[in-house]
């Protein structure tokens, strides 16, 4: 006698369910990341009616904000800043730009932008940042700054002074920044680390200090503190703000060689009360003669009491070949090598 039992067929839940999860999983995420997506519009729309009121318009054209489904873009076809707070309208138009953050690390942004940047300045200057690449890089902790890094690719910067006969222009291979909070000291008193490095520059104003016809490649190491009064931006109110709170610029490294000529500085620099810069810097130089005109070798000899009592790193520059000079001081708008008052153009107020 033959088997009639029915055989039991099985379900196909199992054959479907891989496919219905992840369906869920796609909606689930769409879902998250347009909630996301909305919560970005809100707050740069928040920022920029903040910015506006405190006397800054921002103008993304054509903003966008994209990037499904594991980034948010926003895009923006050029922006514009406009700010009359201070007196003079300032304006700066820039073209396109984007800035990315992945879905999983929102703390990390990448910008990106296309120049050229034009600025509009107080009395009737003129500025133009060019760049073949710019990429800037922000890290944040929650909304704690964790660090700041900008590199551009052959920048070309243009400035234009009312009644000049032309623009005096700087430019370089490469430069770049980079800004983080100083471990020890930025929760006592706001300090925040800068590194700048540039390759391959040429500035007429350096042209005309040491003038040898090279290429100069720049290397800055400092600490700004107070720094928390630039959190609102780099502006007249700020730097007045960070005058008030005793802000001081600790240069601790710079060194620039151009050609067969070497500096090494260090020192402080402040504001005085007619907002120009001050200080003292200690500087060492090898491969050059004259400075702004001045025999260095002679004035050297000549200051030989000052430089007496020079420190350790002082002869230490000595041993590498670096002769110390008398101390370059910034006061009352002049510039000062010792107590010869260098030939060139009062500095002038920053604001």
């Amino acid at each position: 006698m033959s088997d009639t039992t029915p055989v039991r067929r099985h379900g196909r839940f199992w054959l479907y369910a891989p496919f219905v999860l992840l369906a869920l999983l796609a909606a689930g995420w769409s879902g998250i990341w347009g909630f996301a997506r909305s919560k970005v519009d809100q707050e740069l729309d928040a920022g920029i009616a903040r910015e506006a009121k405190a006397g800054r318009n921002w103008t993304c054209r054509e903003r966008s904000v994209g990037g499904y489904p594991f980034r948010i873009e926003v895009r923006c076809a050029s922006l514009t800043l406009t700010s009359s707070r201070w007196g003079d309208e300032v304006k700066l138009d820039a073209g396109p730009a984007v800035a990315v953050a992945q879905v999983w690390t929102p703390g990390h942004i990448i910008l990106q932008m296309t120049g050229p940047m034009l600025a509009n300045l107080p009395q009737g200057r003129k500025a133009a940042l060019d760049w073949k690449a710019l990429a800037a890089s922000l890290h944040l902790s929650g909304l704690a700054f964790e660090r700041f890094s900008l590199v551009l690719g052959e920048p070309v910067l243009t400035v234009t002074e009312p009644g000049q006969a032309a623009a005096e222009t700087w430019r370089a291979a490469a430069a770049e920044a980079h800004l983080r909070p100083n471990p020890q000291r930025f929760a006592s008193d706001g300090t925040v680390d800068l590194a700048v490095n540039a390759k391959g520059g040429a500035l007429p104003a350096l042209e005309a200090l040491i003038g040898n016809g090279q290429l100069a490649d720049l290397d800055l190491q400092a600490s700004l503190s107070r720094a928390l009064s630039f959190r609102r931006g780099f502006n007249p109110d700020a730097l007045e703000a960070w005058r008030m709170a005793g802000g001081i610029l600790d240069v601790t490294k710079l060194v620039m060689t151009k050609g067969p000529t070497r500096l090494e500085a260090s020192g402080q620099v402040t504001l005085d009360e007619a907002h120009r810069p001050a200080g003292k810097v200690a500087a060492a130089v090898a491969g050059v003669d004259r400075i702004a005109g001045i025999n260095v070798g002679g004035l050297t000899a000549g200051l030989g009491a000052l430089l007496g009592g020079r420190s350790d790193g002082g002869q230490s520059n000595t041993a590498a070949g670096l002769t110390p000079l008398p101390p370059l001081v910034l006061r009352e708008g002049r510039v000062f090598l010792g107590p010869l008052r260098l030939p060139l153009q009062p500095l002038p107020p920053l604001y």
